[in-house]
């Protein structure tokens, strides 16, 4: 069974980041070196992600054709292109590969930029969606500039590299160079975690899937990789329509498709006034984060809008639409089949708003398809710090459910990112979507979550003991270090008795927690090794059976807890042995103590530190998958939907009447009894307040420069 989709994301944010700071530095050189606006250079930029983007895709999907011709999965002809996007890459022309033109670069008197202008036309003339929509306006720029930026994405890290970069990268730019054509009026990149909560929901593996404000295409790009996680193909199950009002924005989504290997029709289109494709009443599933609260639509270019079923939701003086929220909801129920599934991001507002608005939201919970409503923190979004909800309808709900109405108050559900960003880790998304099963009658996927945590526990715990060798050999070499350092200074009697004393007894002490650590270690090993004996080979299916895994995990977890504290201590104890040690020893130095080379202390240290970052995470690794069944098991211990207060509850349209038709979960959920937090973890909360720090200092040290630069500038 494979696991790997339960791991925790306890690490990555720092590369992203690094990889944006990086980016960014290199678009300051860009404007720094040219006479270039950020308009300018915004879609040359993307094209080189695109170009590594695709190489990437393309480089792991050859290795796996390789691996499927030597397995005798795939006959040993010649490959061709088709076989690059049958797995979701683009075959690439041998000059548009960015390995050959960095090669080419290197070459003394070579014209980068006219290579990656010919690297682009190479690669619109093998693919027809493509053409006329990459960049190829790369004379703008000096060669020693551009070869500088495709340096930048040609390093390791970038290489291995993987998932939807591309709207990481162009929510970043939006972000960083507020880009107004890209995000006006409420426009901006929807977050991933949120557009993978809206495809889990809706589950789009079927028919025409349809963002009529379908922004650089994540959505698209989210159901394919749903499809792919089912086991499905994404080009033989679904059609792919969006609108979309920016032109630039269009050239990204196609880019954005076309780099996944997807082919998709995006209209350049207005879509309050236009629906390019005739798409009302066809489309199977309906996926967007419109603008909120646009007060500028035309009503009476509107006022006979077959797609405007439930009337217009109010028209000032100007006859303007007061706010077009409530145009893009009802556009979304417009375009469903009579069986089709929409999710959409929404203002918060929305969902309680009054006058005209509530009338439309009346008549739309009246038809029985509003599904479900989940409500969704601030500082989900890059550029907007606003809460906002998704939005879930369903024309095909069945006759039980018709007047029901799932809320959801996922608020107090977030993964903090940095200062400023939060989002959903996977295992949170899961965890919501397993409400959202049980809701809809299905246990089996509820049990079948829970049984491929207790599993992807036993993958963690098998993993643990080499982890901890890896550190425990590495202490021993220190240990036997320190050993001889403590003797050598017990017998030197030139030396400061008072140091002396403080090396011998802190060698003491490491000794003496090396001691207490072992039975505790073997103790952990055993026990998780009977755990992995009882569940491993035959996971839990059943509920009963499943609580029954959990219960004898419970004093695991508190001994991983116990035992992650002893190896922070080793570390810290050994760290201090070194500090001490290094006034003394003599190798490299002119220490007391001849024998002790305290420059490969130090080293050994660091490599101590590493592997106690990398065993610690593993063991956290274990207690976290362990903490998914308890949160799942303890809110749902019958594994069936039952009301959860400050999270959900299922409600009638009776209920949502005598709400004033508000369809906001915190409205009907209520609040969460306060609880102690037995697992808070400190260390993490601490990384937490760090990560603030940090980003607090650099911005002070950026408005610092900035103010210095000023009071400069008034002298000159």
């Amino acid at each position: 069974m494979n696991n790997n989709h339960l791991r925790p994301m306890t690490n990555g944010y720092q590369d992203i980041e690094k990889l944006e700071a990086d980016l960014w530095a290199a678009a300051d050189n860009l404007r720094a070196n040219s006479k270039l606006t950020s308009s300018d250079y915004f879609m040359p930029v993307l094209g080189i992600i695109f170009l590594r983007h695709a190489a990437n895709r393309f480089a792991a999907a050859a290795r796996q054709i390789e691996e499927d011709q030597a397995s005798g999965k795939m006959p040993p002809r010649k490959v061709q292109p088709a076989d690059y996007l049958r797995r979701r890459a683009l075959w690439l022309p041998e000059s548009a590969r960015y390995d050959r033109i960095m090669e080419q670069a290197a070459v003394s008197g070579s014209d980068l930029p006219t290579l990656v202008t010919e690297a682009m036309k190479a690669i619109e003339d093998e693919f027809e969606p493509l053409k006329n929509v990459l960049p190829k306006d790369y004379g703008i720029f000096d060669s020693k500039v551009l070869e500088d930026l495709m340096r930048l994405f040609n390093n390791e890290q970038i290489k291995q590299a993987t998932g939807d970069v591309f709207g990481r990268i162009y929510e970043y730019f939006l972000a960083k160079f507020s880009v107004q054509k890209a995000h006006d009026n409420g426009e901006f990149f929807t977050p991933s975690s949120l557009v993978q909560t809206i495809v889990n929901v809706i589950e789009p593996e079927h028919g025409i899937v349809f963002d009529p404000a379908c922004g650089s295409g994540g959505m698209f790009v989210q159901s394919s990789h749903f499809i792919e996680r089912t086991g499905g193909d994404t080009p033989h199950q679904v059609v792919f329509y969006g609108q979309e009002k920016n032109p630039d924005t269009i050239r990204i989504a196609q880019m954005n498709l076309a780099v996944h290997g997807l082919e998709g029709r995006i209209a350049d289109a207005i879509t309050y006034y236009e629906d390019r494709y005739t798409l009302v009443g066809k489309c199977d599933f309906v996926m967007a984060n419109p603008p909120f609260n646009v007060d500028l639509v035309d009503a009476e270019r509107i006022e006979n809008e077959p797609r405007l079923p439930f009337g217009l939701p109010g028209v000032n003086k100007e006859k303007k639409v007061s706010n077009g929220n409530y145009l893009w909801i009802s556009y979304f129920w417009s375009y469903l089949s009579d069986k089709g599934r929409a999710g959409f991001v929404m203002s918060s507002q929305a969902s309680s708003a009054g006058h005209g608005e509530k009338d439309v939201r009346k008549k739309i919970v009246e038809t029985g398809d509003v599904d479900v409503m989940i409500s969704i923190r601030s500082n989900f979004f890059y550029t907007r710090s606003v809460p906002c909800e998704l939005w879930f309808f369903d024309q095909a709900k069945p006759a039980e459910r018709r007047d029901k109405v799932l809320m959801l108050d996922a608020r107090n559900i977030y993964r903090k990112i940095n200062r400023t960003i939060c989002d959903f880790s996977p295992e949170q998304m899961s965890n919501l979507s397993a409400i959202v099963w049980l809701y809809r009658g299905q246990q089996s996927r509820f049990l079948a979550l829970v049984r491929d945590y207790v599993g992807a526990i036993c993958d963690e715990s098998a993993a643990i003991p080499e982890k901890l060798v890896a550190f425990e050999a590495t202490l021993a070499d220190l240990q036997h270090r320190f050993s001889a350092l403590a003797l050598a200074v017990e017998t030197n009697d030139q030396l400061d008795a008072e140091k002396s004393q403080a090396i011998i007894d802190a060698v003491a002490e490491l000794r003496n927690a090396v001691t207490a650590y072992g039975p505790d270690r073997s103790n952990l090993l055993n026990t998780l090794a009977d755990f992995q004996d009882n569940y491993a080979a035959a996971l839990p299916e059943t509920n009963e059976d499943q609580h029954a895994a959990r219960k004898s995990f419970n004093p695991i977890a508190e001994e991983i807890r116990g035992l992650i504290k002893q190896v922070d201590l080793l570390y810290k104890l050994a760290a201090r042995a070194a500090d001490l040690g290094s006034d003394l020893g003599g190798k490299n130095g002119n220490g007391a103590a001849a024998d002790y080379d305290r420059r490969a202390a130090g080293r050994l240290i660091k490599q101590l530190d590493e592997q106690r970052k990398v065993a610690v995470e593993q063991l956290k690794h274990a207690a976290y998958l362990h903490r998914q069944v308890a949160w799942l098991q303890d809110r749902f211990p019958a594994a069936e939907l039952q009301a959860v207060p400050g999270l959900v509850k299922l409600v009638d349209r009776t209920e949502i009447e005598a709400a004033d038709w508000s369809l906001t979960p915190g409205r009907y959920v209520g609040v969460a009894p306060a609880e102690v937090d037995e697992e808070f973890d400190f260390e993490q909360a601490m990384r937490d307040i760090h990560t603030e720090l940090a980003d607090l200092n650099r911005e002070a040290a950026e408005l610092a420069a900035k103010i210095q630069a000023n009071f400069e500038g008034l002298w000159i």
